[in-house]
């Protein structure tokens, strides 16, 4: 091949080749996945169940995964499968239930005058010229108190307004009153005062005998005078008596804080409705006891009671026949032979329908209208339910003897 054809081959060959690649660079401009290689399927892998304690486990075929492990923890079981989370109740919220009820509890400001000696200086008695003197000095305290109807009658406790000369009643809207009192009964700490204002907030009565141990309440008032404080808390227990604070006693124990200025004031349901005065806790120095959490609260079917015999009578009528009870002991009751215990009688009024059928001190009743008697509280709570004007049947023990004794039931006397 001569020089000229040779130069001309390569010049055609050089022109061909860079055709191709323009040509080629063109193609895959356009249509780049052709330079994308098809790679093989990587094994599936599970992703790590992570537990409450905050590790994660490695499932068991998972590259990495240490061999026999399951076997070291000694579970040869399939891996645990967590079930989907749940969504969780949310907390009960009371807001609304504080709403309905608060506005209906009040402030309670009571004031007394105390008149007291003045002791004389040494200069009037080294004259002899000393005449007694008194001043007078006023007394105050607070309290909490409940609406219970549109005429503005308010309960609270009886110890919140006794020997109170002046008692003053703030409202949450902020209107101030002063209150007379209507009635009182001191046997069940329980009294009712009356307010004239317009448009009044009242609380609706709840049901205090549907109550269970574990429900929850709270307590409304003016503890240390912080106004409308809300506490929460649950119904620790019912039927709680022998705490003498009151004669009959039938409370409501609950762990709802409970402070000075709570005293009268309303324990509440989550409904919003009123189950419960709120009365006293068992301990004021809780640093010298070590005890919290425990309050009494006086039933509202009591206040009931109470409110509508001081509203159609001006007082509380109870049954009443002059005895003076005391618990009997179960070893008492062993060393008179009794099988069971009972109530002894520790004293008797004069003049009374119990002396009058015969009963003397020393006697045991055994039961009341053929119900057996644990608890002196019990013997005096069905007293005070009967009617005065009829008659009551006792069981009595008198040494060896047992009769039954019918005794006749009055008013019980107010002095009492």
């Amino acid at each position: 091949m001569s020089p000229g054809s040779l130069g001309r081959s390569v010049v055609f060959l050089a022109g061909a080749v860079v055709g191709g690649l323009a040509l080629a660079f063109i193609v895959v401009f356009f249509n780049p996945e052709l330079l994308v290689r098809t790679l093989p399927k990587a094994p599936s892998q599970t992703a790590p169940i992570t537990y409450a304690t905050g590790t994660a486990a490695t499932p068991a075929g998972t590259p990495g995964a240490t061999p026999g492990a399951a076997a070291a923890t000694g579970n040869t079981a399939a891996p645990e499968v967590l079930a989907p989370f749940e969504l969780v109740t949310p907390l009960h919220r009371f807001g609304s239930a504080v709403r309905r009820a608060a506005p209906a509890v009040v402030n309670i400001y009571t004031s007394r005058v105390v008149v007291e000696r003045v002791q004389p200086s040494g200069m009037e008695q080294f004259f002899g010229d000393y005449w007694p003197r008194m001043q007078r000095r006023v007394q105050g305290a607070l309290g909490s108190g409940v609406i219970v109807d549109k005429d503005g009658h308010i309960v609270t406790n009886n110890h919140v307004i006794a020997n109170a000369t002046l008692i003053n009643v703030q409202l949450a809207d902020g209107r101030v009153a002063q209150a007379k009192v209507v009635g009182r009964d001191p046997d069940t700490d329980l009294a009712l005062l009356l307010v004239k204002l317009d448009r009044l907030p009242v609380m609706t009565l709840g049901h205090s005998d549907l109550l269970q141990v574990g429900d929850d309440v709270l307590a409304i008032g003016n503890p240390l005078g912080l106004q409308q404080t809300v506490t929460h808390g649950i119904v620790s227990a019912t039927g709680r008596n022998q705490l003498n604070i009151a004669t009959f006693e039938n409370f409501i124990q609950t762990d709802a804080a409970i402070n000075e200025g709570n005293s009268g004031g309303a324990l509440i349901n989550a409904n919003g409705e009123l189950v419960g005065i709120n009365t006293a806790v068992i301990a004021k120095n809780l640093d010298a006891t070590g005890v919290e959490g425990i309050g009494f609260a006086i039933p509202v079917n009591l206040v009931r009671g109470v409110m509508g015999d001081i509203l159609d009578h001006g007082r509380v009528i109870r049954g009443w026949t002059g005895i003076v009870p005391e618990d009997y002991t179960a070893e008492q009751a062993a060393q008179s032979g009794l099988a069971r215990g009972g109530v002894v009688i520790i004293n008797l009024y004069r003049g009374s329908p119990a002396a009058a059928a015969g009963l003397r001190q020393g006697d045991i009743v055994l039961a009341i209208n053929g119900r057996a008697l644990a608890t002196a509280q019990e013997l005096l709570k069905q007293l005070a339910t009967q009617k005065p004007g009829g008659v009551v049947k006792l069981r009595v023990q008198r040494g060896t003897a047992v009769a039954d004794v019918t005794c006749k039931v009055i008013e019980r006397p107010a002095q009492v």
